[in-house]
């Protein structure tokens, strides 16, 4: 019996859907089952056994994690560096990337040749810290905004955007006698959300996830982040603990993995709750920033 290519269609369709269930499970359930570990009772997940649901219910490792008082001012640090952070970096970025974008912008290749430049090549680690003390931003709240206030990579993204936008818009701006500022902030940013969506969602996410300048650039204890702060409870889980230390862990049911397994969704649950907001815009702001004129 020989089927016909509709039939074949419908086959190859179901196909496709099961290997993408398969493939969509395969990469929830590792962040599913961290999730239901870290409300499990730490001494209990060492049983094993505890694939789809808590076994035993425990807000123990949450409470040790955060047990700390100086979590509370990293959670606060965090948010101040990710919201100014990310607003400084989205903005300048698109100033820098609209007057690149302008054909007629005097010395515009040289310009271009040294952000190429900046993008492959970096001066090291020491000389980035000589330049940092240069400023006087080592152990200030600067270090984490100032020197990210312009992204490369998405500078050249961003002026491929601006190019697409229509030369008829700025030009009739012109004509009522508007600066390029204006223009800048009343036609160019309200029809660049997708673009400024895109910006956001990474730029924020790396704000949120930096430890590095953090662990190097800053000394003073209320100036320590989260993603700081968490690294510190794992390696202090990893390291080996006296015999009062694990007799405290045992009668709370917390140990080290359990720790771990509370760190990593703390990490992970403000941009879960974020990124639904910015979906719609992502994909878009992607495909606009790779389309040359």
């Amino acid at each position: 019996m020989q089927l016909s290519q509709k039939q074949k269609d419908r086959i190859m369709d179901a196909m496709i859907y099961v290997l993408l269930a398969i493939l969509t499970l395969s990469m929830l359930y590792p962040f599913y089952y961290v999730l239901i570990l870290s409300f499990n009772k730490g001494t209990d997940s060492l049983l094993g056994g505890v694939y789809l649901w808590p076994r035993t219910f425990s807000f123990e490792n949450y409470a040790r994690f955060l047990d700390d008082p100086h979590w509370y001012r990293a959670f606060l640090v965090t948010i101040m560096r990710t919201l100014a952070g990310t607003a400084l970096g989205v903005l300048f970025t698109c100033l820098v990337a609209y007057g690149l974008s302008h054909r007629d912008l005097l010395f515009r290749k040289g310009y271009f040749t040294v952000i190429i430049f900046a993008m492959y090549f970096s001066g090291g680690l020491i000389p980035y810290y000589v330049v940092l003390r240069a400023l006087g931003l080592l152990n200030t709240f600067g270090v984490y905004v100032i020197p990210s206030m312009l992204s490369t990579f998405f500078l050249l993204i961003a002026i491929s955007f601006f190019q697409e936008i229509p030369s008829e818009l700025k030009e009739s701006a012109y004509m009522d006698g508007a600066t390029e500022l204006v223009i800048f902030y009343r036609i160019i940013l309200p029809v660049s959300m997708p673009l400024i969506a895109t910006m956001s969602l990474f730029l924020g996410v790396g704000q949120w996830n930096s430890w590095l300048d953090s662990a190097y650039f800053v000394q003073s204890e209320g100036l320590r982040t989260l993603a700081f702060r968490m690294m510190e409870v794992i390696n202090k889980s990893n390291a080996p603990m006296d015999a009062i230390a694990v007799a405290n862990s045992a009668s709370a049911g917390v140990t080290s993995y359990s720790l771990q397994v509370a760190a990593m969704v703390i990490s992970i649950a403000p941009i879960v709750c974020v990124y639904p907001f910015l979906q719609r815009f992502f994909i878009q702001g992607i495909m606009l920033g790779s389309v040359k004129g």
